[in-house]
């Protein structure tokens, strides 16, 4: 429990015991007896009066959801019920002052059970509220039949028991859906207006509260969903609200100001002043939503918001949220009457005038409700402007961060507007309207406002309505627009000149161009098109050179330029465009200056590698324009041999992929860290010494194609180079284009193996060569992968290039030999990759019969450390197997070379150790309880294995083998021939002893 409700039911203990006091002192009175012999019986009604004064405070006081209060209720009602019945004993008493003292019991008995049963239905317990109710039914009956009391004060209780009564009963009938008992409940309490006279102004305002709130109750279950309302529960919510606000007015009289003040102007109020607002607020309301059973509904719906609003204006709070629900209101009113327009205007503009800037929804809601008044043009945009001028007006610039919003909704509503003319004003006086307020609006608006202005100008460019379209680009040259004027404002007059310009207008255009910054190429180029139009060569001329000198200068600029040239027939122009095209190397589609083309770009391509030759040449720009220049000339030939128009150019092509392979290999030797470079010129080279082998009409010379393998493999070598060098100087690996590589790989290992598979080489020599280029590819392949950390891939390359290899390849050893280097030094490497890389080598050794020993040997112990440490049967087998291949190898070398020392000696020493180990390791697998120190009778031959029992003689038989190759070795062969005896003697047995290596 909280601590403030420990406190309410500590403070209600006090008045429960007062309350028991008071009734131990007048039980005893209460007799018939006593009552006769009593006289008068002031002192008794004295204590009755303060007992009902006392239940009352215990009343107000008790928390409704306050359990622990429940015993003290429950007594009190007890004692009521007691006080009832002796009241019943004592009926024939003939004293008047009698009467008057149950009477006020009664009133009594009757305000608990009213309030009983209300608090009761309140939280959902009917069945207990309707019981309780019933009984002070009972009571109020036998209340009106005592007739009419003695004394005002008698009298006013009366009134207000009966009154409370009847709503608790109105109320819990409601509750629970009886609308009918609560319409009889009703007409019981306004039948009656002397009864309703008497109430005290607070309990008509409690009376007018419950009215109020049970019509509103009507009032919101009236919308059967968010488009339809019942018109029953309408109308019957009007009904009770009209009830409510005739009981209020009971006291409207007694309060100064009351009728001209429906909403007070400030926060100390009379509460009926503020019932009789919210009265007549649900009343506009109701009427509003019954106006479509009742027409009439709306005009008074209409005259009572009329009333309220009028009211509410001059008030302090009239920026409330629930003032402008009413003036929400009256614009719906509006628009189902269908009301003028200035009516409308005036309703938005009281909304707009109250209207509070501090959030987005505010404006967003006179946003979404112009937009349903979207063909009432001038009305829209009238509150348009009225909203910026609030925007801009309000104090601390509050409406600022909106003023964006309601510009662009203003510019989106003209674009409607089939009148241009008053849609170019419109847009004109909201600029002048933030341009007199001197805003300047932030750059994103900006934008956004340009965006839509452009829009709606290219779309009455497309509909060939050339002077409107200009208009609106026009309209973003304003200067509210100056956050963005060196990038927006140059577009739009270009683009207003464009619209002349096809209106045929070209003075027009030329003024709006001059009002153009001057540092732009497009501004250039429209320049141009004006000039061209006019026949103005010489400016047309002057704004080609100034075109190209501009920073945002595109070389697309000079092919339109020279198409516009062509077309109009200026020879002067079309000289320039061509003499700017020898710096561009732009293209033409006409086809006798494709030689004029090519010899452009030899021109240029000689130039550039004449600059190069100088000795403070500036390679960092040099070298990339050269390499720019033979691209483009590559895609220049390459759309020739497109058009079958290459051998018509075969002489350019030859000096063109000549020059740039000798360039290439001349970088080689002067340029540092140039791989790329050298790889670019040598692409070029290759493209089109295939595009020439290709074209050419007569035999192609065998030794074309050994220049055609070289290119290609230097290209994507030094591709692989550089890679390289990235990678060593510490660039991260996403920065190397190592896929690119890799598919080079692929590409470059097709065109080569193509050629080989021609047999156009002139020599066995070039195509040997040939056939080595493919091995160090499969290189680089590899070596990419493992830079890609892609083992998988690797290990599936290794698989298949060992399938593929042949005996008569000679070079197979070679290339898995760089493979397993590649994958050795990486950490990262999978063990089953490395082990594939080795046995690949191995294999390739042994089957062409091309070995190195000393690699060999090496080779051949990392092969079976692996299959040793995975320890499954399988690999063991493996492992005795390359065992018994290496003693093989070496028993084959000290026959043919007589020499001792080709095996490496180490490599000896580490193949005995490991077969004599290998073998006692299963010897002891065989028998695993047979270790050091165990009992013979604890020894289980069952778990012998025969197979197990092999694999350890092999091994011994290879350990003594091996022996002949070392030192001392026939003493070692000897103690490893009684070592292998004496554990097969002991496992036998059940053995006992350790044994010691050879």
């Amino acid at each position: 429990m909280s601590a403030r409700k420990r406190k309410q039911s500590q403070d209600l203990q006090p008045v429960f015991n007062a309350i028991q006091d008071i009734l131990i002192s007048i039980k005893p009175k209460l007799t018939e007896a006593s009552l006769k012999r009593s006289s008068p019986h002031s002192v008794l009604l004295e204590d009755l009066q303060k007992l009902t004064t006392l239940a009352e405070s215990f009343t107000q006081n008790r928390p409704r959801a306050n359990k622990e209060c429940l015993p003290l209720a429950d007594a009190l009602d007890r004692e009521g019920v007691h006080l009832w019945n002796v009241s019943g004993q004592l009926r024939d008493v003939e004293d008047d002052a009698m009467l008057q003292v149950f009477a006020a019991s009664l009133c009594h008995v009757l305000l608990i059970a009213s309030k009983a049963g209300a608090n009761l239905s309140e939280i959902g317990r009917n069945d207990a509220a309707a019981s309780v109710l019933t009984c002070a039914a009972k009571y109020e009956e036998n209340l009106k039949s005592i007739g009419d009391a003695q004394g005002e004060q008698l009298e006013q209780a009366k009134a207000r028991a009966t009154v409370l009564y009847h709503s608790s009963r109105m109320e819990a009938a409601c509750r629970e859906g009886n609308d009918g008992v609560a319409d009889f409940m009703l007409q019981k309490i306004i039948e009656n207006e002397r009864r309703l006279s008497l109430l005290q102004p607070r309990d008509r305002m409690a009376l007018a509260a419950k009215l109020l709130e049970i019509g509103k109750t009507f009032l919101r279950n009236s919308r059967v969903n968010s488009a339809a309302v019942e018109p029953t529960r309408a109308q019957d919510s009007v009904k009770w609200l009209q009830k409510s606000f005739s009981i209020i007015e009971l006291d409207n009289a007694d309060i100064p100001g009351s009728v001209e003040l429906k909403k007070p102007r400030c926060c100390n109020i009379h509460p009926i002043v503020y019932f009789t607002y919210s009265s007549e607020a649900c009343a506009a309301r109701a009427y509003f939503l019954t106006s479509t059973t009742d027409a009439g509904n709306l005009d008074r719906a209409e005259a009572s918001l009329n009333e309220l609003i009028s009211s509410i204006d001059g008030s302090v709070d009239r920026d409330g949220s629930e003032h402008q629900q009413l003036r929400w209101m009256r614009v719906a009113i509006l628009k189902r009457r269908k009301a003028t327009e200035p009516q409308l205007l005036e309703a938005f503009g009281s909304i707009i005038d109250h209207m509070g800037f501090d959030s987005e929804s505010s404006v967003t809601d006179i946003l979404q409700e112009l937009r349903t008044l979207s063909q009432h043009r001038v009305l829209v945009t009238a509150v348009h402007q009225h909203a910026l001028k609030r925007a801009l007006d309000t104090p601390d610039n509050a409406g600022l961060p909106h003023v964006d919003r309601l510009l662009l909704s203003l510019v989106v509503h003209c674009s409607r507007d089939g009148n241009h003319a008053r849609a170019m004003q419109d847009i004109a006086a909201a600029f002048s309207c933030l341009s007199e307020a001197e805003f300047t609006l932030p750059k994103i608006p900006t934008t956004a406002c340009l965006t839509l202005l452009w829009q709606f100008g290219d779309r009455q460019f497309n509909a060939k309505h050339w002077v409107e379209a200009a208009d609106w680009f026009l309209a973003g040259t304003h200067p509210i627009f100056s956050s963005m004027a060196h990038a927006g404002g140059a577009k739009c007059f270009r683009k207003a000149a464009l619209c002349y310009i096809q209106q045929r207008d070209y003075s027009k255009a030329s003024a709006i161009l001059r009002r153009c910054p001057v540092n732009e190429a497009t501004t250039h180029y429209v320049v141009l098109l004006t000039a061209v139009h006019q026949g103005l060569e010489n400016e047309a001329v002057r704004a080609v050179q100034a075109m190209v000198k501009a920073s945002d200068f595109d070389r697309k600029m000079l092919l339109l330029a020279t198409q516009l040239a062509n077309e109009s027939d200026m020879k002067s122009l079309l000289l320039s465009v061509l003499e700017e095209l020898l710096r561009t190397l732009s293209t033409h589609d006409r086809p006798e200056l494709e030689e004029e083309t090519l010899t452009l770009f030899r021109c240029i391509i000689r130039l550039v590698m004449k600059l190069l030759d100088e000795p403070a040449a500036n390679r960092a720009v040099l070298i990339p324009t050269l390499i720019r220049h033979f691209r483009t000339a590559c895609d220049f030939v390459g759309s020739l041999r497109d058009k079958n128009r290459a051998t018509m150019v075969s002489k350019d092509v030859s000096w063109l992929w000549r020059t740039a392979y000798n360039r290439a290999v001349q970088g080689l030797t002067e340029w540092e860290n140039m791989e790329e470079v050298a790889s670019e010129l040598f692409d070029v080279s290759r493209t089109l010494l295939g595009i020439y082998c290709a074209s050419v009409l007569t035999d192609v010379d065998a030794e074309l194609y050994v220049h055609l393998v070289n290119a290609s493999f230097a290209a994507t070598a030094g591709r692989m180079f550089a890679a390289r060098r990235k990678l060593t100087s510490g660039s991260a690996l996403q920065d190397v284009p190592l896929a690119t590589i890799s598919d080079d790989i692929k590409d470059c290992k097709i065109r080569i193996q193509q050629v080989i598979d021609s047999n156009q080489f002139p020599s066995v020599e070039d195509a040997d060569r040939a056939r080595s280029f493919i091995h160090i590819l499969r290189v680089f392949e590899a070596e990419v992968l493992s830079m890609r950390k892609e083992w998988k891939l690797l290990l599936l390359t290794i698989e298949l290039r060992n399938q593929e290899a042949t005996h008569s390849d000679e070079l197979a050893i070679d290339t898995f030999e760089a493979i397993a280097d590649l994958v050795w030094v990486e950490k990262e490497c999978p063990v089953e990759v490395m082990f594939a890389a080795l046995e690949a080598i191995l294999h390739a050794s042994l089957d062409r019969m091309s070995l190195s020993i000393t690699k060999f040997s090496r080779w051949l112990r990392a092969i079976c450390s692996i299959l040793l440490s995975r320890s499954t049967p399988a690999d063991r087998a493996k492992a005795i197997g390359y065992v018994e291949q290496a003693a093989a190898v070496m028993e084959e070398y000290v026959e043919t070379q007589e020499g001792d020392d080709v095996y490496p000696i180490d490599e000896r020493q580490w193949l005995l150790g490991t077969a004599y180990n290998t073998g006692i390791e299963c010897l002891q697998s065989v028998h695993p309880l047979c270790a050091v120190g165990t009992p013979p009778h604890i020894v289980d031959p069952s778990i012998y294995s025969a197979s197990m029992s092999d694999e350890a003689k092999r091994w011994f038989e290879s350990a003594t083998v091996i022996c002949r190759f070392v030192p001392d070795g026939e003493a070692r062969a000897e103690k490893i021939s009684e070592t292998y005896s004496h554990l097969l003697a002991r496992y036998a047995s059940g053995g006992s002893n350790s044994t010691k290596g050879p």
